[in-house]
């Protein structure tokens, strides 16, 4: 190498140092910008957690947390939902959602072995439906609750076992691994566990009517009984349509779990649907603040609180953007 070709590629070092330094500044702009215009909340995603071991006032115990994408949480709150919309158990949902991820990792594939389908991987050769219906998250999971409920004592079976009698598949053993974080999800859903989804507010108007169907085939004609037919005036004064969905006054455990699962399925499909505000039991959630976490009504946030219009004990509340 002559003399000049060295000189040309000590010049040539400092360059591609200095554009690397560009690139990783640039990216770190990005990231604070991100993180500052989400409240810390980064990219769009979701975490279920659960504290388990504490005492009767919340002291001790050890939270248990599971991280997914949009996509997963709003298919994994379909499933939750679903199970307590049949008003089955907890094991059930459980057990759907092991195998949902164990299947698909709660993703509505396209493919899959053969002719496999969807978030359980259902085959339309084997009577599962046809494939348009195996993707439809709420037909797949209803039609494996119906096979589930039909496996004699499947509450009392090991998960395995009761999802490898609806399954029949070649690794009945690998749903195990996923009952940890599938028991979590369960709590987030419709127990004692949270559900925060961060990332930016929706850009985009979203369609009140689109969200009103899902409910209705998720929950059936009588989630809407009794709702006001127009937005309150809450939600014209900030752009938004409002869906009220009334619960039993004085509701026993189980429509407090529907409460909830009404609320998280809700958040979980917020970005999808244009969803910007929900409020139940005297907490509000609000895309784009305080983290993607729920925050009492009363509570101080940047727009003046997590809800200032928060729903009663006896209501869920949906704001959707227009």
């Amino acid at each position: 190498m002559s003399q000049s070709d060295h000189s040309r590629q000590r010049r040539r070092r400092p360059r591609r140092k200095a554009a690397g330094l560009l690139v990783l500044l640039a990216l770190a702009g990005y990231l604070a910008v991100q993180y500052e215009s989400n409240e810390g909340g980064g990219g769009p995603h979701c975490t279920a957690s659960v504290l388990t071991g504490a005492d009767e006032a919340g002291r001790g115990g050890t939270r248990e947390s599971f991280d997914m994408s949009l996509e997963q949480a709003a298919n994994a709150a379909t499933i939750a939902a679903v199970g307590v919309s049949k008003g089955l158990p907890d094991r059930a949902v459980t057990i759907a959602l092991a195998t949902a991820m164990q299947e698909s990792a709660l993703r509505n594939l396209n493919h899959g072995d053969r002719d496999s389908l969807g978030l359980f991987q259902q085959r339309p050769s084997m009577g599962w439906g046809s494939p348009d219906e195996i993707r439809d998250p709420v037909y797949s999971s209803g039609i494996f609750y119906d096979h589930l409920v039909e496996v004699p004592g499947y509450s009392r079976l090991p998960l395995t076992v009761a999802a490898q009698k609806v399954q029949r598949s070649g690794f009945p053993q690998a749903y195990a691994k996923h009952e940890p974080d599938a028991m979590v999800l369960t709590a987030a859903f419709g127990g004692r566990g949270s559900l925060t989804c961060g990332g930016p507010a929706p850009t985009a108007p979203g369609d009140p009517e689109k969200v009103r169907t899902q409910l209705v085939r998720i929950f059936g004609k009588k989630v809407l009984a009794g709702a006001p037919a127009a937005a309150g005036h809450s939600g014209k004064a900030r752009g938004e349509a409002e869906i009220n969905l009334p619960l039993k006054p004085d509701g026993d455990e189980a429509e407090s779990r529907r409460g909830k699962a009404l609320a998280h399925w809700a958040v979980a499909n917020s970005r999808s649907l244009g969803i910007t505000r929900v409020s139940y039991a005297k907490q509000g959630w609000v895309a784009g603040e305080s983290r993607g976490a729920w925050q009492d009504t009363s509570g101080a946030g940047k727009r003046g609180g997590a809800d200032p219009h928060g729903a009663t004990d006896n209501e869920v509340r949906i704001f959707v953007a227009q």
